[in-house]
């Protein structure tokens, strides 16, 4: 069979300035640039767009931004934890209040030797907050204003510069052990200085929120209130309604590229989460077979659940050193599902740092040569 292919630079960093609202690093996600594409090509404000594998949900907070209803789905819980916050905004000065609130117990210490990322003082901020929230949360009491800083801390708890909780080390999407951190500490010649938490949690709101408009803000409240923010297989979502979604824009799991669970074990212990749980959850195919299995099985429930004239924009990319273009396997899948498949689009983009760090070269190994299998359920 012969399926046309779209090649160009469709979307670009530089084609439309993404709101400061996406600036939550997550390991594999896309640029904003890429769901807003298709939703402003294939949807209309108050359609209902669907992502589900929804990583930091990029997907469901650009369609908020322009209007649309969402629903949200990831079988890991940080998912909802970095999504849905941005649906519910506080003001600085909301966040500045609540966080004089939270107790701050000198000395306090994780169950876990943290040391080689974090100043004690720092650490004992860490400690104090994660417990406060948690007990929030325990207890019911937690709100938008503490998920805001649930969220907002958990992306600063470890990066690259002095905008993070930690010493220097990888970009936030890269996860350490404490051992490679001591390796690094090491080779650096450093040891971890003292961060000031409330600070660096009050800069990251104000830059989140430094380009969101009136509107877009009163949009993505309005989507919040109507939204569905899950925590499920993808294969099975019976909260979600058949018939019930317009477009459905995602990236899925690329075999075993990235382990989800390793990278986030930091961010698991903030927030009280067993990262062996997700691991248990997180299905991650070894072979192709298997992952097209998988796959297959996610393409029927999403056929399930789009409405007649509704699209499927179903992102894959080169893995296995090129070995494997993911989209030739994919648009069978869809097909079998029942739906049609009017092409794919190949949009090339530029060279990043990220790609570079993950040992990939520009349009031959990846995620820089965006590929998008497009289906349409008649």
């Amino acid at each position: 069979m012969e399926v046309p292919r779209f090649v160009g630079e469709f979307w670009t960093s530089r084609q439309r300035q993404a709101s400061s609202i996406h600036e939550i690093s997550y390991r594999a996600c896309f640029k904003p640039q890429l769901p807003a594409f298709f939703i402003r090509l294939l949807t209309r404000k108050g359609d209902v767009v669907y992502d589900p594998f929804s990583g930091r949900g990029t997907t469901v907070v650009e369609a908020g931004l322009l209007g649309r209803r969402v629903i949200s789905n990831d079988v890991n819980p940080l998912s909802e934890i970095l999504c849905r916050p941005r649906f519910f905004i506080p003001s600085p000065s909301e966040v500045e209040e609540r966080l004089r609130r939270v107790p701050v117990y000198t000395g306090a210490r994780a169950e876990m030797d943290l040391s080689m990322f974090y100043h004690p003082d720092t650490e004992a901020e860490i400690v104090s907050l994660r417990n406060y929230l948690n007990r929030r949360r325990q207890e019911g009491t937690e709100d938008d204003v503490d998920r805001w800083i649930r969220m907002v801390a958990t992306s600063r708890l470890t990066g690259h510069s002095p905008g993070f909780f930690s010493v220097y080390t990888l970009p936030p999407n890269q996860a350490v052990t404490p051992e490679r951190q001591v390796k690094i500490n090491e080779r650096l010649g450093q040891k971890p200085e003292y961060r000031d938490t409330r600070a660096i949690i009050l800069k990251k709101t104000k830059s989140l929120l430094r380009r969101l408009e009136l509107r877009e803000r009163l949009n993505l409240l309005k989507a919040g209130r109507t939204g569905l923010f899950l925590c499920c297989d993808a294969r099975h979502t019976p909260k979600i309604e058949s018939g019930s979604v317009n477009l459905t824009v995602t990236s899925p799991p690329f075999l075993d590229v990235v382990d989800y669970a390793t990278d986030n074990w930091l961010r698991c212990w903030f927030n009280g989460i067993d990262p062996q749980d997700i691991s248990k959850r997180v299905t991650v195919a070894r072979d192709l077979a298997d992952w097209c299995g998988i796959m297959q099985e996610v393409f029927c429930e999403l056929y399930r659940k789009t409405a007649p004239g509704g699209w499927v924009a179903f992102e894959v990319g080169e893995v296995r050193r090129g070995s494997i273009n993911l989209d030739e396997y994919v648009v069978p899948l869809g097909l079998r599902a029942g739906f049609e498949c009017p092409g794919i689009v190949v949009n090339l983009q530029h060279f990043t740092k990220t790609s570079h760090i993950w040992g990939i070269d520009n349009n031959n190994y990846g995620t820089n040569t965006n590929r998008i299998a497009l289906f349409r359920k008649c």
